[in-house]
């Protein structure tokens, strides 16, 4: 019986062969940087970076279509500024404001 040795996993976290096989082994796309990506938002305001070739799961949208990953990482950053959930921030503005009410 003939083992198979294991995949390489290259310095760039591309797809790299099994020296013995040739079979292609994936890495984690979310690390591709030379990958094609959407932005991908909720409805609690979160962000998500989403490998373009992968179904957009339920309960999100897309914000931005298909682009590169600096374009979508410098999306994020500009509009993801506050990481607190929706639910939490209009909880705690609704609380702020009957405090505002009852001082």
């Amino acid at each position: 019986m003939s083992r198979a040795a294991p995949a390489h996993k290259g310095q760039s976290g591309r797809v790299t062969a099994c020296l013995v096989t040739g079979r292609k082994k994936m890495s984690n796309p979310f690390d591709d940087v030379e990958g094609r990506f959407l932005v991908l938002v909720n409805d609690e305001r979160q962000y998500s970076l989403w490998p373009s070739f992968a179904e957009v799961p339920e309960g999100w949208s897309v914000e931005l279509e298909e682009s590169d990953h600096q374009t979508c990482v410098e999306h994020i950053e500009r509009n993801w500024t506050d990481m607190r959930p929706k639910s939490l921030v209009d909880a705690m503005e609704a609380d702020a404001a009957e405090r505002s009410r009852t001082a």
